[in-house]
């Protein structure tokens, strides 16, 4: 099945959007997570994806008010969440559970501590857990898109297929935020590889951009996250979901 992920990049408690995943380049779009779950469970989401951005930078006293954000959306709206950024250790991961995730994305530990992420599959299982792909230039990056990594994205996907993943999200860091077009090949290309479910993640600027992702579900494309479009009005989340749906 094909999933469309609305998304809420939560920074200091607020919904916002970054360029490229620059923190200095950033707009605030709602000062009310769960307002923003509600708007996109009435349009017809049936998961959300929620990233902790704090987490993701290392800032401990917003990352907890970003859980708790988590954890009034969850309480707030009867949704799917899948929920990444900053989840490095399985305290993390089950603290990020005990508030509401339904799934977990797993970026920079996925690069750096493969073995945490065995253990979180031992634990809770494939279909609870995501790999993060996050790369500039097919080449992963972590620590909030600030380390660079000689791994490239198809070899760790390779390494986390046959540790038993199923699921992952690749984003082309030069595509995020910048509504500029996604990259619905290497998307494809990545999902061929691997093996894996692979949601596509940035760039996507309107429906002719989802319509050209769908193109690569035959190959393992299993969904897209969308961010900048559906804040800044040039894509209906609505009209995502229904193309999605009439593709299945």
């Amino acid at each position: 099945m094909f999933i469309v992920y609305p998304s809420i990049d939560l920074r200091n408690g607020n919904v916002v959007r970054l360029r490229q995943g620059d923190p200095s380049q950033q707009t605030v779009y709602s000062e009310d997570p769960v307002a923003i779950a509600r708007r996109w469970l009435g349009e017809g989401a049936e998961w959300l994806h929620v990233i902790n951005l704090d987490g993701a930078f290392d800032d401990a006293t917003a990352a907890r008010a970003n859980r708790r954000a988590l954890a009034a959306i969850a309480g707030a709206v009867k949704i799917n969440i899948q929920f990444g950024g900053g989840l490095r250790s399985m305290d993390d991961v089950k603290a990020a559970f005990d508030a509401g995730a339904n799934r977990i994305v797993l970026g920079t530990a996925a690069a750096e501590d493969p073995r945490l992420v065995a253990d979180v599959l031992a634990r809770y299982g494939s279909e609870r857990v995501v790999i993060g792909l996050d790369s500039r230039d097919g080449m992963i990056v972590t620590r909030g898109w600030k380390q660079e990594t000689p791994i490239s994205a198809a070899e760790l996907g390779t390494r986390m297929r046959e540790m038993g993943v199923v699921h992952a999200l690749y984003t082309e860091v030069a595509h995020d935020g910048m509504m500029t077009g996604p990259a619905a090949e290497l998307t494809g290309a990545l999902a061929q590889l691997t093996g894996l479910r692979v949601i596509a993640s940035g760039g996507v600027r309107n429906l002719d951009d989802v319509k050209e992702i769908l193109l690569y579900a035959p190959r393992g494309v299993a969904g897209v996250i969308l961010g900048r479009s559906l804040y800044e009005g040039t894509l209906s989340l609505r009209d995502a979901i229904e193309v999605a749906q009439e593709q299945q």
